[in-house]
Protein backbone atom coordinates (compact mmCIF):
# COMPACT_ATOMS: atom_id res chain seq x y z
CA UNK A 1 0.00 0.00 0.00
CA UNK A 2 1.14 3.55 -0.69
CA UNK A 3 2.46 5.63 2.21
CA UNK A 4 -0.15 8.06 3.53
CA UNK A 5 0.50 11.77 3.12
CA UNK A 6 -0.27 14.50 5.67
CA UNK A 7 -1.38 17.25 3.24
CA UNK A 8 -5.00 18.33 2.88
CA UNK A 9 -7.20 15.48 1.65
CA UNK A 10 -7.51 15.17 -2.11
CA UNK A 11 -11.27 14.92 -1.56
CA UNK A 12 -13.20 15.99 1.51
CA UNK A 13 -17.00 15.88 1.94
CA UNK A 14 -18.42 17.19 5.22
CA UNK A 15 -21.96 17.12 6.58
CA UNK A 16 -23.56 16.25 3.23
CA UNK A 17 -27.34 16.06 3.43
CA UNK A 18 -29.94 15.27 0.78
CA UNK A 19 -33.67 14.68 1.13
CA UNK A 20 -36.08 13.36 -1.51
CA UNK A 21 -39.58 14.10 -0.30
CA UNK A 22 -40.06 12.20 2.96
CA UNK A 23 -36.86 10.18 2.46
CA UNK A 24 -33.64 11.41 4.07
CA UNK A 25 -31.16 9.86 1.63
CA UNK A 26 -28.06 11.48 3.17
CA UNK A 27 -27.97 12.66 6.76
CA UNK A 28 -24.68 14.43 7.43
CA UNK A 29 -22.22 12.17 5.60
CA UNK A 30 -18.46 12.74 6.04
CA UNK A 31 -15.84 11.33 3.69
CA UNK A 32 -12.14 12.15 3.31
CA UNK A 33 -9.68 10.61 0.84
CA UNK A 34 -5.99 11.36 0.40
CA UNK A 35 -4.07 11.46 -2.87
CA UNK A 36 -2.49 8.08 -3.53
CA UNK A 37 -5.22 6.26 -1.60
CA UNK A 38 -7.82 3.68 -2.58
CA UNK A 39 -10.85 4.20 -0.35
CA UNK A 40 -13.61 1.57 -0.22
CA UNK A 41 -17.14 2.95 0.17
CA UNK A 42 -19.30 0.18 1.65
CA UNK A 43 -22.91 -0.27 2.66
CA UNK A 44 -26.04 -2.23 1.91
CA UNK A 45 -28.36 -1.39 -0.95
CA UNK A 46 -30.07 1.90 -0.13
CA UNK A 47 -27.40 3.01 2.34
CA UNK A 48 -26.78 6.23 0.40
CA UNK A 49 -23.66 5.39 -1.61
CA UNK A 50 -25.16 6.21 -5.02
CA UNK A 51 -26.73 9.45 -3.80
CA UNK A 52 -23.41 10.55 -2.29
CA UNK A 53 -21.59 9.90 -5.56
CA UNK A 54 -24.27 11.78 -7.51
CA UNK A 55 -23.59 14.77 -5.27
CA UNK A 56 -19.86 14.38 -5.91
CA UNK A 57 -20.39 14.18 -9.67
CA UNK A 58 -22.67 17.23 -9.83
CA UNK A 59 -25.66 15.15 -10.96
CA UNK A 60 -27.69 16.33 -7.95
CA UNK A 61 -27.28 19.24 -5.57
CA UNK A 62 -26.96 18.64 -1.81
CA UNK A 63 -29.28 20.33 0.66
CA UNK A 64 -26.39 21.03 3.04
CA UNK A 65 -22.71 20.31 3.54
CA UNK A 66 -19.55 21.29 1.68
CA UNK A 67 -16.89 19.64 -0.46
CA UNK A 68 -13.23 20.41 -1.13
CA UNK A 69 -10.64 19.12 -3.57
CA UNK A 70 -7.03 19.63 -2.52
CA UNK A 71 -8.28 22.11 0.07
CA UNK A 72 -10.14 24.30 -2.44
CA UNK A 73 -13.95 24.65 -2.33
CA UNK A 74 -15.71 22.34 -4.79
CA UNK A 75 -19.41 22.75 -5.68
CA UNK A 76 -20.22 21.38 -9.17
CA UNK A 77 -23.46 22.66 -10.65
CA UNK A 78 -23.48 19.89 -13.26
CA UNK A 79 -21.41 16.82 -14.24
CA UNK A 80 -19.34 18.88 -16.70
CA UNK A 81 -18.09 21.01 -13.79
CA UNK A 82 -17.00 17.84 -11.98
CA UNK A 83 -15.17 16.59 -15.03
CA UNK A 84 -13.33 19.90 -15.40
CA UNK A 85 -12.34 19.70 -11.73
CA UNK A 86 -10.84 16.26 -12.27
CA UNK A 87 -13.63 14.05 -10.86
CA UNK A 88 -14.27 11.01 -13.06
CA UNK A 89 -17.06 8.50 -12.55
CA UNK A 90 -16.80 4.95 -13.93
CA UNK A 91 -20.25 3.47 -13.49
CA UNK A 92 -21.25 -0.18 -13.43
CA UNK A 93 -22.90 0.39 -16.81
CA UNK A 94 -20.12 1.83 -18.96
CA UNK A 95 -20.84 5.06 -20.86
CA UNK A 96 -18.97 4.47 -24.09
CA UNK A 97 -19.95 5.03 -27.73
CA UNK A 98 -19.57 1.52 -29.22
CA UNK A 99 -19.51 2.76 -32.84
CA UNK A 100 -16.49 5.03 -32.19
CA UNK A 101 -12.84 4.07 -31.89
CA UNK A 102 -10.85 3.79 -28.68
CA UNK A 103 -9.13 7.13 -29.36
CA UNK A 104 -12.43 8.86 -30.19
CA UNK A 105 -13.95 7.62 -26.93
CA UNK A 106 -10.96 8.62 -24.83
CA UNK A 107 -10.90 12.19 -26.23
CA UNK A 108 -14.65 12.54 -26.71
CA UNK A 109 -15.65 16.16 -26.10
CA UNK A 110 -12.06 17.44 -25.99
CA UNK A 111 -10.73 16.44 -29.39
CA UNK A 112 -7.49 18.24 -30.38
CA UNK A 113 -7.89 20.54 -33.39
CA UNK A 114 -5.37 21.26 -36.13
CA UNK A 115 -3.47 24.55 -35.97
CA UNK A 116 -4.14 27.64 -38.07
CA UNK A 117 -7.23 27.60 -40.26
CA UNK A 118 -7.97 24.02 -39.19
CA UNK A 119 -8.38 25.07 -35.56
CA UNK A 120 -10.76 27.88 -36.51
CA UNK A 121 -12.82 25.43 -38.56
CA UNK A 122 -12.80 22.82 -35.79
CA UNK A 123 -10.90 20.22 -37.82
CA UNK A 124 -9.83 17.34 -35.57
CA UNK A 125 -6.14 16.52 -35.43
CA UNK A 126 -6.37 12.73 -35.77
CA UNK A 127 -2.64 12.21 -35.26
CA UNK A 128 -2.62 14.15 -31.99
CA UNK A 129 -5.73 12.31 -30.86
CA UNK A 130 -4.06 8.97 -31.45
CA UNK A 131 -0.92 10.05 -29.61
CA UNK A 132 -2.83 11.27 -26.58
CA UNK A 133 -4.86 8.07 -26.46
CA UNK A 134 -1.67 6.01 -26.69
CA UNK A 135 -0.15 7.97 -23.79
CA UNK A 136 -3.23 7.42 -21.63
CA UNK A 137 -3.23 3.68 -22.34
CA UNK A 138 0.52 3.48 -21.73
CA UNK A 139 0.05 5.13 -18.31
CA UNK A 140 -2.38 2.32 -17.53
CA UNK A 141 0.14 -0.27 -18.85
CA UNK A 142 -2.30 -1.31 -21.57
CA UNK A 143 -0.58 -0.26 -24.83
CA UNK A 144 -1.96 -3.43 -26.45
CA UNK A 145 -5.38 -1.84 -26.85
CA UNK A 146 -5.24 -0.23 -30.31
CA UNK A 147 -6.45 3.41 -30.52
CA UNK A 148 -8.16 2.73 -33.86
CA UNK A 149 -10.11 -0.33 -32.63
CA UNK A 150 -13.89 -0.01 -32.44
CA UNK A 151 -14.91 0.01 -28.77
CA UNK A 152 -18.01 -2.08 -29.42
CA UNK A 153 -15.85 -4.97 -30.58
CA UNK A 154 -13.68 -5.04 -27.46
CA UNK A 155 -14.37 -7.35 -24.51
CA UNK A 156 -15.96 -5.77 -21.44
CA UNK A 157 -12.68 -5.76 -19.51
CA UNK A 158 -10.95 -3.80 -22.30
CA UNK A 159 -13.88 -1.37 -22.55
CA UNK A 160 -13.48 -0.66 -18.85
CA UNK A 161 -9.80 0.13 -19.42
CA UNK A 162 -10.82 2.55 -22.20
CA UNK A 163 -13.20 4.37 -19.85
CA UNK A 164 -10.52 4.64 -17.18
CA UNK A 165 -8.13 5.83 -19.90
CA UNK A 166 -10.55 8.64 -20.69
CA UNK A 167 -10.41 9.71 -17.04
CA UNK A 168 -6.59 9.70 -17.11
CA UNK A 169 -6.51 11.69 -20.36
CA UNK A 170 -8.58 14.56 -18.89
CA UNK A 171 -6.32 14.91 -15.87
CA UNK A 172 -8.37 13.01 -13.30
CA UNK A 173 -7.69 13.73 -9.62
CA UNK A 174 -10.53 11.69 -8.08
CA UNK A 175 -11.61 8.46 -9.76
CA UNK A 176 -14.81 6.70 -8.68
CA UNK A 177 -15.18 3.01 -9.59
CA UNK A 178 -18.76 1.80 -9.03
CA UNK A 179 -19.00 -2.00 -8.73
CA UNK A 180 -16.16 -2.38 -11.27
CA UNK A 181 -15.97 -6.19 -11.20
CA UNK A 182 -19.71 -6.90 -11.53
CA UNK A 183 -19.37 -7.92 -15.20
CA UNK A 184 -15.81 -9.27 -15.11
CA UNK A 185 -14.46 -12.80 -14.97
CA UNK A 186 -11.99 -13.50 -12.18
CA UNK A 187 -8.95 -13.20 -14.44
CA UNK A 188 -10.13 -9.81 -15.71
CA UNK A 189 -10.85 -8.71 -12.14
CA UNK A 190 -7.23 -9.45 -11.20
CA UNK A 191 -6.07 -7.26 -14.09
CA UNK A 192 -8.31 -4.49 -12.77
CA UNK A 193 -6.89 -4.86 -9.26
CA UNK A 194 -3.36 -4.43 -10.63
CA UNK A 195 -4.49 -1.34 -12.53
CA UNK A 196 -6.03 0.17 -9.39
CA UNK A 197 -2.73 -0.41 -7.59
CA UNK A 198 -0.85 1.43 -10.35
CA UNK A 199 -3.30 4.35 -10.13
CA UNK A 200 -2.62 4.53 -6.41
CA UNK A 201 1.14 4.63 -7.05
CA UNK A 202 0.59 7.46 -9.56
CA UNK A 203 -1.08 9.53 -6.82
CA UNK A 204 -4.70 9.09 -7.81
CA UNK A 205 -7.43 9.20 -5.18
CA UNK A 206 -9.70 6.26 -5.94
CA UNK A 207 -13.17 5.71 -4.48
CA UNK A 208 -13.90 1.99 -4.80
CA UNK A 209 -17.60 1.10 -4.37
CA UNK A 210 -18.29 -2.59 -3.96
CA UNK A 211 -20.59 -5.04 -2.21
CA UNK A 212 -17.84 -7.65 -2.18
CA UNK A 213 -15.94 -7.13 1.04
CA UNK A 214 -13.07 -9.40 0.00
CA UNK A 215 -12.42 -7.07 -2.93
CA UNK A 216 -12.27 -4.10 -0.59
CA UNK A 217 -9.77 -5.96 1.58
CA UNK A 218 -7.77 -6.77 -1.56
CA UNK A 219 -7.48 -3.28 -3.07
CA UNK A 220 -8.27 -0.59 -0.50
CA UNK A 221 -6.17 1.30 2.05
CA UNK A 222 -9.07 2.66 4.10
CA UNK A 223 -12.85 2.28 4.14
CA UNK A 224 -16.02 4.11 5.09
CA UNK A 225 -19.35 2.41 5.83
CA UNK A 226 -22.69 4.13 5.19
CA UNK A 227 -25.92 2.94 6.77
CA UNK A 228 -29.29 4.65 6.41
CA UNK A 229 -27.64 7.72 4.89
CA UNK A 230 -25.14 8.19 7.69
CA UNK A 231 -21.42 7.55 8.14
CA UNK A 232 -21.28 4.79 10.77
CA UNK A 233 -17.64 3.77 10.76
CA UNK A 234 -14.39 3.34 8.89
CA UNK A 235 -10.63 3.31 9.18
CA UNK A 236 -7.62 1.36 7.95
CA UNK A 237 -8.99 -1.72 6.23
CA UNK A 238 -5.97 -3.83 7.18
CA UNK A 239 -6.84 -3.30 10.85
CA UNK A 240 -10.37 -4.71 10.64
CA UNK A 241 -12.06 -7.99 9.78
CA UNK A 242 -14.82 -8.99 7.40
CA UNK A 243 -17.24 -9.77 10.27
CA UNK A 244 -16.55 -6.36 11.81
CA UNK A 245 -17.32 -4.63 8.51
CA UNK A 246 -20.51 -6.69 8.14
CA UNK A 247 -21.60 -5.64 11.63
CA UNK A 248 -21.13 -1.99 10.69
CA UNK A 249 -23.12 -2.44 7.50
CA UNK A 250 -25.98 -4.21 9.25
CA UNK A 251 -26.09 -2.35 12.59
CA UNK A 252 -27.90 -3.55 15.65
CA UNK A 253 -30.45 -6.31 15.30
CA UNK A 254 -33.93 -5.05 14.43
CA UNK A 255 -36.94 -6.42 16.30
CA UNK A 256 -39.15 -8.82 14.38
CA UNK A 257 -42.25 -6.79 13.55
CA UNK A 258 -43.56 -8.91 10.67
CA UNK A 259 -46.90 -10.74 10.83
CA UNK A 260 -46.55 -14.51 10.75
CA UNK A 261 -49.47 -16.89 11.01
CA UNK A 262 -49.10 -20.63 11.53
CA UNK A 263 -47.87 -22.05 8.23
CA UNK A 264 -48.04 -25.63 7.06
CA UNK A 265 -45.87 -26.64 4.13
CA UNK A 266 -47.84 -28.51 1.51
CA UNK A 267 -47.04 -30.32 -1.71
CA UNK A 268 -44.31 -29.13 -4.11
CA UNK A 269 -45.61 -26.59 -6.62
CA UNK A 270 -42.35 -25.60 -8.36
CA UNK A 271 -39.24 -27.75 -8.82
CA UNK A 272 -36.15 -26.18 -10.37
CA UNK A 273 -33.03 -28.19 -11.17
CA UNK A 274 -29.68 -26.87 -12.47
CA UNK A 275 -31.41 -23.94 -14.17
CA UNK A 276 -29.30 -21.61 -16.31
CA UNK A 277 -30.27 -18.60 -18.40
CA UNK A 278 -28.53 -16.85 -21.29
CA UNK A 279 -26.34 -14.86 -18.88
CA UNK A 280 -27.68 -15.35 -15.39
CA UNK A 281 -28.56 -17.39 -13.46
CA UNK A 282 -25.60 -19.68 -14.00
CA UNK A 283 -27.01 -22.37 -11.74
CA UNK A 284 -30.11 -22.56 -9.56
CA UNK A 285 -31.86 -25.50 -7.91
CA UNK A 286 -34.69 -25.47 -5.34
CA UNK A 287 -38.17 -26.77 -4.55
CA UNK A 288 -41.02 -24.44 -3.61
CA UNK A 289 -43.95 -25.84 -1.62
CA UNK A 290 -47.52 -24.68 -1.24
CA UNK A 291 -47.91 -22.57 1.88
CA UNK A 292 -44.38 -21.17 2.08
CA UNK A 293 -42.41 -18.05 1.25
CA UNK A 294 -38.97 -18.66 -0.23
CA UNK A 295 -36.66 -15.65 -0.04
CA UNK A 296 -33.86 -14.91 -2.49
CA UNK A 297 -31.10 -12.75 -1.02
CA UNK A 298 -28.07 -11.37 -2.84
CA UNK A 299 -26.36 -8.25 -4.02
CA UNK A 300 -27.28 -6.04 -6.96
CA UNK A 301 -26.10 -7.81 -10.11
CA UNK A 302 -26.00 -11.26 -8.53
CA UNK A 303 -28.73 -12.56 -10.87
CA UNK A 304 -31.81 -12.51 -8.62
CA UNK A 305 -34.05 -10.65 -11.07
CA UNK A 306 -32.74 -12.73 -13.96
CA UNK A 307 -33.75 -15.90 -12.09
CA UNK A 308 -37.33 -14.69 -11.71
CA UNK A 309 -37.48 -13.59 -15.35
CA UNK A 310 -36.38 -17.03 -16.53
CA UNK A 311 -38.96 -18.69 -14.29
CA UNK A 312 -41.68 -16.36 -15.62
CA UNK A 313 -40.81 -17.14 -19.24
CA UNK A 314 -39.55 -13.63 -19.97
CA UNK A 315 -35.98 -14.82 -20.58
CA UNK A 316 -34.95 -18.13 -22.19
CA UNK A 317 -33.99 -21.31 -20.37
CA UNK A 318 -30.57 -22.38 -21.66
CA UNK A 319 -30.24 -25.53 -19.58
CA UNK A 320 -31.79 -27.22 -16.60
CA UNK A 321 -35.38 -28.10 -15.72
CA UNK A 322 -38.44 -26.20 -14.51
CA UNK A 323 -41.44 -28.23 -13.32
CA UNK A 324 -44.52 -26.21 -12.38
CA UNK A 325 -47.28 -28.48 -11.12
CA UNK A 326 -47.83 -31.03 -13.88
CA UNK A 327 -46.12 -28.83 -16.48
CA UNK A 328 -42.46 -29.40 -17.26
CA UNK A 329 -40.10 -27.48 -19.53
CA UNK A 330 -39.73 -23.90 -20.78
CA UNK A 331 -42.77 -21.77 -21.52
CA UNK A 332 -43.79 -18.34 -22.75
CA UNK A 333 -45.01 -15.71 -20.25
CA UNK A 334 -48.61 -16.31 -21.35
CA UNK A 335 -48.19 -20.04 -20.79
CA UNK A 336 -46.72 -19.43 -17.35
CA UNK A 337 -49.75 -17.31 -16.44
CA UNK A 338 -52.03 -20.09 -17.64
CA UNK A 339 -50.00 -22.67 -15.68
CA UNK A 340 -50.34 -20.63 -12.49
CA UNK A 341 -47.13 -18.61 -12.07
CA UNK A 342 -46.52 -14.91 -12.72
CA UNK A 343 -44.14 -12.10 -11.84
CA UNK A 344 -44.53 -8.72 -10.14
CA UNK A 345 -41.61 -6.76 -11.58
CA UNK A 346 -39.30 -4.62 -9.45
CA UNK A 347 -39.73 -1.92 -12.14
CA UNK A 348 -43.44 -1.38 -11.77
CA UNK A 349 -43.47 1.96 -13.62
CA UNK A 350 -42.00 0.56 -16.85
CA UNK A 351 -42.73 -3.18 -16.73
CA UNK A 352 -45.30 -3.87 -14.04
CA UNK A 353 -48.10 -1.41 -14.78
CA UNK A 354 -49.64 0.60 -17.60
CA UNK A 355 -49.58 3.97 -15.84
CA UNK A 356 -51.87 5.73 -18.33
CA UNK A 357 -54.63 3.13 -17.82
CA UNK A 358 -57.08 2.86 -14.96
CA UNK A 359 -56.88 0.79 -11.81
CA UNK A 360 -59.56 -1.52 -13.23
CA UNK A 361 -57.66 -1.94 -16.50
CA UNK A 362 -54.46 -2.89 -14.72
CA UNK A 363 -56.30 -5.32 -12.46
CA UNK A 364 -58.05 -7.21 -15.24
CA UNK A 365 -55.81 -6.98 -18.30
CA UNK A 366 -54.38 -10.48 -17.92
CA UNK A 367 -57.81 -12.09 -17.61
CA UNK A 368 -60.52 -10.33 -19.56
CA UNK A 369 -63.79 -11.98 -20.68
CA UNK A 370 -64.59 -12.07 -24.37
CA UNK A 371 -67.26 -9.40 -23.87
CA UNK A 372 -66.43 -6.82 -21.23
CA UNK A 373 -69.40 -5.43 -19.31
CA UNK A 374 -68.33 -2.16 -17.62
CA UNK A 375 -70.62 -2.67 -14.62
CA UNK A 376 -69.35 -6.20 -14.03
CA UNK A 377 -65.73 -5.12 -14.38
CA UNK A 378 -66.28 -2.25 -11.97
CA UNK A 379 -67.80 -4.57 -9.38
CA UNK A 380 -64.91 -6.99 -9.81
CA UNK A 381 -62.30 -4.23 -9.44
CA UNK A 382 -64.06 -2.76 -6.40
CA UNK A 383 -63.86 -6.17 -4.74
CA UNK A 384 -60.08 -6.34 -5.11
CA UNK A 385 -59.68 -2.68 -4.14
CA UNK A 386 -61.53 -3.34 -0.92
CA UNK A 387 -59.80 -6.61 -0.15
CA UNK A 388 -56.29 -5.18 -0.56
CA UNK A 389 -57.21 -1.76 0.86
CA UNK A 390 -56.10 0.09 -2.27
CA UNK A 391 -56.44 3.79 -1.56
CA UNK A 392 -57.85 5.34 -4.73
CA UNK A 393 -60.77 7.43 -5.95
CA UNK A 394 -62.27 4.39 -7.67
CA UNK A 395 -61.66 1.75 -10.34
CA UNK A 396 -61.50 4.31 -13.16
CA UNK A 397 -58.76 6.47 -11.63
CA UNK A 398 -55.48 6.35 -13.65
CA UNK A 399 -53.12 4.11 -11.73
CA UNK A 400 -50.26 6.54 -12.34
CA UNK A 401 -51.94 8.91 -9.87
CA UNK A 402 -51.70 6.41 -7.00
CA UNK A 403 -48.88 6.18 -4.46
CA UNK A 404 -46.19 3.56 -4.94
CA UNK A 405 -47.62 1.32 -2.24
CA UNK A 406 -51.11 1.34 -3.75
CA UNK A 407 -49.69 0.71 -7.22
CA UNK A 408 -47.89 -2.33 -5.83
CA UNK A 409 -51.10 -3.65 -4.28
CA UNK A 410 -52.80 -3.45 -7.67
CA UNK A 411 -49.89 -5.31 -9.31
CA UNK A 412 -50.25 -8.12 -6.78
CA UNK A 413 -54.05 -8.07 -7.06
CA UNK A 414 -53.75 -8.75 -10.80
CA UNK A 415 -51.98 -12.04 -10.04
CA UNK A 416 -54.67 -12.99 -7.53
CA UNK A 417 -57.43 -12.05 -9.98
CA UNK A 418 -55.79 -14.31 -12.52
CA UNK A 419 -55.72 -17.14 -9.99
CA UNK A 420 -52.01 -17.98 -9.98
CA UNK A 421 -50.63 -20.37 -7.36
CA UNK A 422 -46.99 -19.20 -7.45
CA UNK A 423 -46.27 -15.48 -7.06
CA UNK A 424 -42.82 -14.21 -8.06
CA UNK A 425 -42.30 -10.93 -6.18
CA UNK A 426 -39.22 -8.92 -7.14
CA UNK A 427 -38.48 -6.21 -4.53
CA UNK A 428 -42.21 -5.92 -3.65
CA UNK A 429 -41.73 -3.15 -1.07
CA UNK A 430 -39.15 -1.01 -2.88
CA UNK A 431 -40.01 2.67 -2.80
CA UNK A 432 -43.14 2.43 -0.67
CA UNK A 433 -43.91 3.83 2.77
CA UNK A 434 -43.71 1.90 6.03
CA UNK A 435 -47.48 1.53 6.43
CA UNK A 436 -47.85 0.09 2.92
CA UNK A 437 -44.93 -2.26 3.57
CA UNK A 438 -46.72 -3.65 6.62
CA UNK A 439 -49.82 -4.23 4.50
CA UNK A 440 -47.80 -6.04 1.84
CA UNK A 441 -46.20 -8.24 4.54
CA UNK A 442 -49.63 -9.08 5.95
CA UNK A 443 -50.95 -9.87 2.46
CA UNK A 444 -48.05 -12.23 1.74
CA UNK A 445 -48.62 -13.97 5.08
CA UNK A 446 -52.32 -14.36 4.31
CA UNK A 447 -51.65 -15.80 0.86
CA UNK A 448 -49.53 -18.66 2.19
CA UNK A 449 -51.41 -19.34 5.44
CA UNK A 450 -55.07 -18.33 5.13
CA UNK A 451 -55.86 -18.15 1.40
CA UNK A 452 -57.77 -21.10 -0.03
CA UNK A 453 -56.13 -22.71 -1.85
CA UNK A 454 -52.92 -21.54 -0.19
CA UNK A 455 -50.36 -19.90 -2.46
CA UNK A 456 -46.57 -20.13 -2.67
CA UNK A 457 -44.33 -17.07 -2.92
CA UNK A 458 -40.77 -16.46 -4.10
CA UNK A 459 -39.61 -13.10 -2.80
CA UNK A 460 -36.49 -11.22 -3.91
CA UNK A 461 -35.46 -8.39 -1.61
CA UNK A 462 -32.36 -6.33 -0.90
CA UNK A 463 -33.63 -5.55 2.62
CA UNK A 464 -32.42 -8.41 4.77
CA UNK A 465 -34.67 -7.83 7.83
CA UNK A 466 -37.61 -8.11 5.46
CA UNK A 467 -36.49 -11.50 4.19
CA UNK A 468 -35.82 -12.79 7.70
CA UNK A 469 -39.19 -11.58 8.92
CA UNK A 470 -41.38 -12.71 6.02
CA UNK A 471 -39.77 -15.85 4.62
CA UNK A 472 -39.77 -19.46 5.76
CA UNK A 473 -36.57 -20.34 3.93
CA UNK A 474 -33.90 -18.16 2.30
CA UNK A 475 -31.40 -18.94 -0.46
CA UNK A 476 -28.54 -16.59 -1.30
CA UNK A 477 -27.54 -15.82 -4.87
CA UNK A 478 -23.91 -14.82 -5.43
CA UNK A 479 -22.49 -14.09 -8.87
CA UNK A 480 -25.20 -15.97 -10.70
CA UNK A 481 -25.27 -19.08 -8.52
CA UNK A 482 -28.01 -19.86 -6.04
CA UNK A 483 -27.01 -21.43 -2.76
CA UNK A 484 -29.10 -23.92 -0.78
CA UNK A 485 -32.36 -22.75 0.80
CA UNK A 486 -32.13 -22.80 4.60
CA UNK A 487 -34.69 -22.08 7.32
CA UNK A 488 -34.88 -18.35 8.01
CA UNK A 489 -34.91 -19.07 11.76
CA UNK A 490 -31.33 -20.38 11.45
CA UNK A 491 -30.03 -17.25 9.70
CA UNK A 492 -29.28 -13.64 10.56
CA UNK A 493 -28.35 -10.51 8.62
CA UNK A 494 -24.63 -11.03 9.14
CA UNK A 495 -24.74 -14.56 7.76
CA UNK A 496 -26.76 -13.54 4.69
CA UNK A 497 -24.61 -10.53 3.92
CA UNK A 498 -21.41 -12.49 4.39
CA UNK A 499 -22.57 -15.24 2.02
CA UNK A 500 -23.77 -12.68 -0.54
CA UNK A 501 -20.43 -10.86 -0.46
CA UNK A 502 -18.12 -13.88 -0.20
CA UNK A 503 -20.04 -16.61 -2.04
CA UNK A 504 -21.15 -20.04 -0.95
CA UNK A 505 -17.89 -20.79 0.85
CA UNK A 506 -19.05 -18.41 3.58
CA UNK A 507 -22.22 -20.38 4.27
Amino acid sequence: MAERVTAAPRLEMRGVRKRFGATQALDGVDLAIQAGEVHALLGQNGAGKSTLMKVLSGAIQPDAGDMRIDGAPYAPAEPLDARRAGVAMIYQELSLAPHLTVAENILLGMEPARGGLGARLGVIDRRAMRQRAERALAELHHPGIRPDALVGRLPIAAQQIVEIGRAVAVGCRVLVLDEPTSSLAQADAEVLFQLVDRLRQQGQAVVYITHFIEEAKRVADRFTVLRDGRTVGGGAIADTTVPAIVDLMVGRRVEQLYPRSTRERGEPLLEVSELAGAGKPERASFTLHRGEVLGIAGLVGAGRTELLRVLAGLDPVVSGRVKLGVHSGPATPAQRWAQGMALVSENRKEEGLALNLSVADNLTLSRMPAVVRPAARRTLAEGWIGRLDVRCQGPEQPIGELSGGNQQKVAIARLLHHGVDVLLLDEPTRGIDVASKAQIYDLIDALVSREQPRKAVIMVSSYLPELLGVCDRIAVMSRGRLGPARPAAQLDEQALLREAALGSEAA
